[in-house]
């Protein structure tokens, strides 16, 4: 209900017009009446009215001026001008602030209950164009994260590869030549481990704190696997280390200062990695974060870490090839293919025999990064899988491989009989919700979101298990649907498009077209004649 404020120097024209207003069938109240601008100047900041009845002669502050300060206060009420004078002089200074309505006295009921009415259906107006865009905004925001979560995925399993900082520059608005990653961690004190409620506060106060204190770089933030989160900082310009450190360090001690505020039951961990100018080594710099991190819980008194790019995280020399089969090694792994997954470790082992400067700490830590990579890609599936191998540095080389290809096949058993079993259930579930709820407005995170898994791997699982992607199959099943109501002739084409979850005639009708090659008019005909 909106809300109205008299404002009159003669109190018959406020009771007059209050009895006027709280009498009739508008969805209208008068909160209360002011004899003098400076009153009515008071009340609008006390009550906050929607609508304000105006006088423009009173003594003191005037119609006109008490509009002018009121619209300073608050520029969304609306005035209705009221006035025993009909000049020009009056009307054109209230136009000038903005007042469309202007009455003169005396009013007749009609004249009063339409200019309330014209008034009122224009805010209910604004709100509703403003509510729609406030959840327009929303499901942008919303669609965003997800899209940013699922990117950094795909990026720290290297799995993008096409898109360049030309691109992301366009997509962003800003001009962008290099990035790197920060892994965040909040390292338990305790024995207990947090909840998942805990984690959910952790993440969204990482969020929100990180978008207030980086204020030079765009962020994109990945999703939490246990209680790490990756983010990637993607700046316009790095030309020297202490300058990209220096505007990291900066963001770091800000960023510790707020979390030293809050009461997270941990200690803040960040790791690392360096930047670069091209957007697939990205996975790079997330891989020395990794190894930063570790580096970093082992050193109590340090809250963050950079890189040494120079030390130990990146002793596997680059002709190794060990960054190129981590990609494949992950895609073998992920669909449970035994064979392609011994295929590739072999050439792996088989390339590095020629290697003669090979350490077994260096292979140690690859495959420590590996494992992380796997267990990070296993979370997102939405497989429980912690058992990581004890693999000591000090071993014989040879047999350090051999407990990595070990864990990796034990990994590949796990993930076929998840393949087999849970993850074929949970897409059957997914099939099915899909085949309940097709007319509604459903979209692929939302059902990602019914089975439990990350919208990235449901996709991917969905299209490999029953051959059609997601959207493929939501089509296919609205037009099945489609063509056995279009037999029934008591039904219009329109009601069928609402039926079947199309929210527009000619979509739907184009959409149906490239099913059938027909549209619905002459399926119609077709099926009825």
């Amino acid at each position: 209900m909106l809300k109205i404020l008299i404002v009159d120097d003669e109190v018959l024209e406020r009771k007059a017009l209050t009895k006027i207003i709280n009498s009739s069938l508008l969805d209208v109240t008068v909160i209360g009446e002011a004899a003098n601008g400076r009153k009515a100047i008071e009340m609008a900041v006390e009550h906050r009215p929607d609508i304000i009845f105006m006088d423009i002669k009173m003594p003191g502050i005037d119609g006109v001026q008490a509009v002018k300060e009121i619209k300073k206060l608050n520029s969304l009420i609306r005035f209705i001008m009221v006035s025993a004078f009909n000049t020009f002089e009056y009307a054109k200074e209230v136009m000038q602030q903005g007042v469309k309505e202007y009455l003169l006295k005396p009013s007749s009921i009609q004249d009063i209950l339409e200019a309330v009415g014209r008034v009122s259906s224009e805010i209910l107006e604004e709100r509703k164009h403003q509510e729609e865009q406030q959840s327009l905004r929303e499901n942008l925001d919303r669609a965003v994260s997800i899209a940013q979560k699922e990117w950094i995925s795909s990026l720290l399993v290297n799995q993008v590869q096409d898109i360049t900082f030309d691109e992301w520059s366009k997509l962003l608005g800003v001009e962008i030549t290099s990035g790197y990653i920060m892994l965040f961690t909040l390292q338990q004190l305790g024995p207990s481990e947090l909840a998942a409620s805990e984690k959910q506060n952790l993440y969204t106060w990482l969020k929100d704190t990180l978008k207030a204190v980086v204020k030079k770089h765009e962020i994109m933030i990945g999703p939490i696997t246990d209680t790490q989160v990756p983010v990637l900082f993607l700046c316009k310009k790095v030309t020297e280390k202490t300058y990209f450190k220096t505007n990291a360090q900066q963001i770091l001690e800000s960023f510790i200062r707020f979390f030293n505020k809050e009461s997270f039951r941990g200690e803040l961990r960040i790791g690392i990695g360096h930047p670069y100018s091209q957007a697939h080594e990205l996975n790079k710099s997330y891989h020395e974060a990794v190894m930063a991190l570790e580096q970093l819980l082992r050193m109590p008194n340090r809250r963050y870490l950079f890189c040494d790019k120079h030390g130990t995280a990146f002793e596997v020399p680059a002709e190794s090839g060990f960054m190129e089969v981590e990609k494949k090694l992950l895609d073998a792994v992920r669909q449970g293919d035994v064979n392609q997954v011994l295929f590739i470790f072999d050439s792996f082992v088989t390339k590095l025999e020629s290697n003669k400067t090979i350490k077994p700490s260096s292979v140690k830590k690859s495959f420590d990064e590996l494992f992380i990579l796997l267990s990070r890609m296993l979370h997102d599936l939405g497989i429980n899988y912690e058992r990581i191998p004890a693999i000591d540095e000090s071993e014989d080389i040879w047999l350090i491989f051999e407990k990595g290809k070990t864990h990796l096949l034990a990994v590949v058993q796990h993930v076929q009989l998840w393949r087999n079993n849970h993850a074929k259930g949970m897409l059957q579930k997914a099939k099915e919700y899909i085949e309940i709820h097709f007319s509604e407005s459903i979209t692929l995170e939302s059902v990602a979101e019914y089975v439990e898994l990350s919208p990235f791997y449901f996709s991917k699982l969905f299209k490999d298990r029953f051959g059609l992607t997601f959207i493929d199959y939501l089509t296919e099943i609205r037009i099945k649907h489609a063509k056995a109501e279009i037999v029934n002739q008591g039904k219009s084409l329109k009601e069928i498009c609402y039926s079947v979850g199309y929210k527009d005639p000619n979509y739907f009708s184009r959409v149906f077209k490239k099913a059938t090659g027909l549209s619905p008019t002459e399926y119609r005909k077709v099926t009825v004649s």
